[in-house]
């Protein structure tokens, strides 16, 4: 146990505070001496859920996080515990059991304010340390507790799971594009000391001081199952496991060796499989999730530097997802828009979409030209469809079905560069389905199938349609896959939203008492009245009743919303699709350049 009146970093850590920082420095030395230090090895449970609340901590060094067990034993992680962040205070003031687990992430440096302390301060500072931890409770109650104000490092272990898995090459990569973002550093297995425990505490004081010169520190293991890698592993706030993409996905010695390390499970864990530089088709990941508690898995191709700058954002909470909505022929408005970001430099790290948007997403997704989207959409819409007996729908789409086989061959979403999704609505059970995997045509198909004009598809029992009848621009569904606040502490990503479902007037004269097949075909030829809705109108519409009426939320949760001026354009007007994509290229680029572009991730290039 060291005093703390020896430690400066104890001092340090509560000015850093939001929540204790705002106290003068008379208090802070008064609450320095009666806190007692305690030094905690990384995947140790510090507390338990249930157990009775004696004190709280404070956190001077390390991370820790918070977790429970659901009804059915599956393992729920929370938030991080940073630098500064106190853990555990409402439960010793209000003298309430413990409301979760809380573990060390990695070796962690803590201040613990037991309960007699805490009442001895309160007796000796009542009006200001109140308030202080009235704002904490305050926090707590609103799941609203700020970060730090002084930056608080990222510390991301980058370990191959075989011989010549290139961790380094990754590692340095890595380290170059965060250093686009903020301070980086790479530390290789030759910069970190012996395995020695004095090795390791000096291994630990020099990762404390590092913190606090850079944002991210990128620690590189190599491939053996030493005490070193196991220290290392300790350290991280994340790990980065790399493979060949080629290599066998069985796990190996490494990976099994730290399986049994304490904390394994709550370690944020992700896996990079390398391609060579030329690939054209990444390898399918799938194999690779089975048994594997991974958040996410990469496909990078070695040396290039987009990818990495690819990996770098997500790491960092600076993703950008693009959400493209349906809207018919209005859509080839959605290839002007990337067309915009792109020669802003903005980044697209996923892309997903509804009908049209769905579409166009998928091949964009698949790395073709803009020229060849625009080109390609528009013969496959042209294509017609042939009427069917309508017991199940007015058309049998096999025609739509054939052509997108013909398009996207045998490619799944799996095996896409850049994440990928299309949203369908579930008749079966009355929700959205977001469609992140299988095959690519299937789920471009279930997306633009809307009910009625065409039959549902059918995958694992339930039936999948156009999802415009609930969420015609799935924003939502981008947002749980940029990730929740927690998981980035410089953010939540950013999502561009394009809608080009045009709100129009959709209605008839008010003397007209009932529509009528004669009413609708006179009203076609009638040059003094416009034309009466259709089966075609008014199953569309029908369809987009609930994209429509949810656009408030829509916008709320984009961060930025572009509503292209394509109205002039027909549903139908696919031969048009050069004029709409020249107007969603030229609104783009207007409303781009009245965006905080310093908010935003730059990349020179696709």
């Amino acid at each position: 146990m060291v005093p703390p009146n020896h430690d400066g970093r104890l001092i340090e850590a509560l000015r850093a505070s939001r929540v204790f920082g705002v106290l003068d420095e008379a208090i802070l030395s008064d609450l320095a001496a009666h806190l007692e230090l305690q030094t905690v090895l990384g995947g140790n449970q510090i507390l338990r859920e249930g157990d009775s609340s004696d004190a709280m901590l404070i956190v001077v060094s390390g991370r820790l996080r918070v977790s429970r067990r659901g009804k059915d034993g599956d393992l729920l992680l929370y938030n991080e515990v940073c630098p500064g962040e106190c853990v555990g205070e409402v439960g010793m003031i209000l003298d309430m059991p413990r409301t979760a687990d809380v573990t060390a992430v990695r070796d962690s440096t803590l201040a613990l304010l037991h309960r007699a302390s805490f009442e001895a301060l309160i007796k000796l500072h009542p009006l200001e340390l109140t308030r202080v931890f009235s704002q904490a409770i305050f926090n707590h109650l609103r799941h609203a507790q700020q970060l730090n104000d002084g930056p608080v490092a990222q510390t991301i272990v980058v370990i191959p799971l075989h011989a010549g898995a290139k961790a380094d090459e990754v590692a340095i990569g890595l380290t170059q594009a965060f250093a686009r973002q903020g301070r980086s550093y790479h530390v290789p297995p030759t910069a970190q000391l012996d395995a020695s425990p004095s090795g390791m505490q000096d291994l630990n004081g020099r990762l404390d001081e590092l913190e606090r010169q850079f944002e991210f520190l990128v620690f590189e293991a190599e491939a053996n199952t030493s005490a070193l890698t196991r220290h290392i592993f300790r350290q991280a706030d994340q790990v980065i496991f790399v493979a060949d993409a080629d290599a066998s996905p069985e796990a190996g010695e490494i990976e099994q060796f730290l399986k049994g390390e304490p904390g394994f499970s709550m370690k944020r864990k992700h896996l990079v499989l390398l391609h060579p530089a030329t690939a054209n088709k990444p390898n399918d990941p799938g194999q690779w999730r089975l048994d594997r508690d991974l958040e996410r898995i990469y496909l990078l191709r070695r040396g290039r530097a987009d990818d990495y700058a690819h990996l770098a954002r997500f790491f960092s909470g600076c993703a950008v997802g693009v959400v493209l909505g349906g809207g018919g022929a209005r859509g080839f408005g959605h290839i002007g828009v990337l067309r915009a970001l792109e020669e802003c430099g903005i980044p697209v790290d996923l892309i997903g979409g509804n009908s049209m948007g769905a579409l166009i997403g998928a091949q964009y997704a698949c790395g073709m030209t803009h020229d060849d989207i625009r080109e390609q959409t528009m013969r496959f819409a042209l294509g017609g469809e042939h009427p069917t007996l309508p017991l199940v729908s007015l058309f049998g789409g096999r025609r739509i079905e054939r052509d997108l086989q013909r398009m996207f061959g045998d490619r799944t979403i799996d095996t896409l560069w850049r994440p990928y999704f299309a949203a369908a609505c579930n008749l079966s059970q009355a929700c959205t389905t977001v469609q992140d995997s299988g095959p690519l045509w299937r789920a471009v198909l279930a997306s633009n199938s809307p009910a009625g004009l065409l039959p549902p598809v059918l995958h694992k029992g339930q039936l999948l349609v156009d999802g415009a009848i609930l969420d015609n621009v799935p924003v939502d569904a981008m947002r749980r896959r940029l990730g929740t606040p927690h998981e980035r502490r410089r953010g939540n990503g950013t999502i561009i939203a394009i809608d080009v479902d045009v709100r129009e007037e959709f209605g008839v004269d008010a003397k007209l008492t009932r529509l009528s097949p004669w009413s609708t075909i006179k009203g076609y030829f009638s040059s003094d009245a416009d034309p009466l809705p259709g089966i075609g109108d008014i199953l569309y519409r029908a369809s987009h009743i609930g994209g429509l009426n949810q656009r408030t939320r829509t916008v709320a949760l984009a961060d930025h919303y572009l509503e292209p001026p394509v109205a002039a354009f027909p549903l139908m007007g696919y031969r048009r699709a050069t004029e709409i994509v020249d107007v969603g290229y030229r609104y783009a680029m207007e409303k781009i350049e009245l965006w905080d572009r310093e908010s935003l991730p730059r990349e020179s290039s696709r």
